[in-house]
């Protein structure tokens, strides 16, 4: 027995080295110098913090970087931090935020070699750039270095701290340039791949505006990531101009409609839309448009046969050219509306199946018609306007959508004949009202003197029996009427 164990031992211990050899040489095998890792906090000491680095050595920290303004730690035990490698080994990975006041030359130096950022306060706008101070060191950082975007007011950078990257490190510090653009194009790569790798057609992300084209506009949904809204996907509403529907800086939900790979290597055009994040307006039509409702719209366009009004966004009806009015004849939409006017309408048919909605804008203003009894009644004088004359008599309108016919006959028999025939179109004259003909839409007029009387009182009966008695009465009133005028 005690010699197997003395065969295996040589084995075992051969085994145990290796493994200790694969242990020691794994444990920072995937840290690197330079390297950005989040890691957390596992014990705060009286001048270092300890942390977690996802490796078998825990990364230091020292605790006077982690100090606020006012000298307090504002972490604790178990929060992450995002902190870089500025030296490692098998036995220590030394972290830091940003090479900061703490060292020295020597660490600017490894920093510009090692491409470790380092933190510098902007001290001064100068020409072509800032003035910034690292280190107790004095930089200068490029205006197009300073920012992802164009810097437009300088003096806004001015005293707030940063992390940079060096750029050039000559004359042992006395040269030294910075660039904040390489740190935050990095981040942006960062964050546009993460974003693109859980980006999923159909989903609905928010995203702001931030230019407007003619044919559309560009929406930011992460840092590097932007989408093409089309004018057609901005709203249900039809649009002239972008303008219409949207500004840059709004924020909107929008609904992701397709991803295809751009015409630079790498990059990616996606397609987005506002309306459809929005939903189809036509679901909820049947809870807000209902036969007979009289509703307010605006007019988007004119054809032939009428006038498309919006009612609500998306949700678009026909005004019929003759539904338009009942007070004229209408020959062509625009003669009583056009594009961009608010008009009130009728519905009068509501077809959600093949999205279908009639309108009528003269059912919404009224008919005229509806209670010509009790506004104009036989034997009546009226002022009236001559709409056109005829060789059969006169036209005279004698309110909206009222119109009376004077025939020649009546015109011939009357004393004031002469005067009848004088009239022009759009004069005034006074005339009877001799018949009404509510059914056919019809009003037969007269010209108000004796001679027209007459010919109205045979209309009335004559003078035989009760009717003739009453034709008697209303001419005795008629003619007292006009001898008090």
């Amino acid at each position: 027995m005690n010699e197997e164990f003395e065969n295996a031992a040589p084995d075992a211990e051969e085994s145990f080295a290796d493994l200790l050899e694969s242990y020691s040489a794994g444990m920072n095998e995937n840290i690197q110098v330079g390297d950005q890792i989040r890691g957390r906090i596992i014990s705060i000491g009286a001048s270092n913090v300890f942390v977690d680095t996802g490796t078998k050595v825990d990364g230091v920290v020292e605790k006077a970087e982690l100090l606020d303004e006012e000298g307090q730690l504002n972490v604790g035990e178990g929060d992450e931090l995002d902190l870089y490698v500025i030296a490692a080994d098998e036995s220590e990975i030394r972290l830091s935020k940003a090479v900061s006041g703490i060292g020295g030359l020597n660490m600017l130096q490894d920093a510009w070699e090692q491409r470790i950022p380092v933190e510098g306060k902007v001290v001064a706008s100068i020409k072509g750039g800032f003035q910034v101070e690292v280190v107790k060191r004095r930089a200068f950082c490029p205006i197009s270095q300073m920012d992802l975007t164009y810097v437009e007011d300088p003096e806004a950078y001015v005293g707030q701290i940063f992390s940079f990257l060096i750029k050039r490190f000559e004359e042992r510090g006395r040269n030294i340039v910075l660039s904040r653009r390489d740190i935050l194009q990095k981040e942006m790569e960062a964050s546009r791949k993460a974003f693109m790798d859980q980006l999923d057609k159909d989903a609905v992300y928010e995203g702001t505006v931030v230019r407007i084209l003619p044919f559309g506009a560009f929406v930011t949904l992460a840092p590097g990531v932007e989408g093409l809204v089309h004018i057609s996907e901005l709203s249900w509403s039809r649009l002239d101009t972008p303008e219409q529907a949207v500004k840059v800086g709004d924020r909107l939900q929008v609904k992701v409609l397709g991803v295809k790979e751009g015409e630079k290597p790498g990059t990616k055009k996606i397609s987005l839309s506002v309306k459809q994040a929005m939903g189809d307006p036509w679901q909820e039509a049947p809870n807000r448009i209902r036969v007979g409702d009289k509703l307010k719209g605006k007019v988007t366009r004119c054809a032939n046969f009428g006038a498309f009004v919006e009612l609500f966004p998306g949700i678009e009806g026909l005004v019929h050219i003759s539904e338009m009015s009942y007070t004229r004849r209408v020959m062509r939409p625009e003669e009583v509306v056009s594009p961009g006017d608010a008009v009130v309408v009728t519905v009068k048919e509501f077809d959600l199946d093949r999205k279908r909605i009639s309108l009528s804008i003269k059912d919404a203003e009224g008919d005229p018609w509806a209670d010509i009894e009790e506004n104009f009644k036989p034997g009546q004088t009226v002022q009236g306007r001559v709409e056109k004359k005829e060789s059969f008599g006169i036209f005279v309108n004698l309110a909206p959508g009222i119109t009376g016919l004077l025939p020649k006959s009546k015109i011939a028999a009357s004393e004031k004949a002469a005067t009848f025939d004088s009239l022009k179109p759009g004069g005034t004259v006074s005339v009877t009202v001799d018949r009404i003909d509510s059914i056919a839409r019809k009003i037969s007029l007269g010209t108000g003197d004796v001679a027209d009387n007459q010919g109205w009182q045979e209309f009335a009966g004559g003078s035989g029996g009760s009717l003739g008695s009453l034709g008697d009465q209303l001419q005795k009133a008629l003619s007292r009427k006009k001898k008090g005028e």
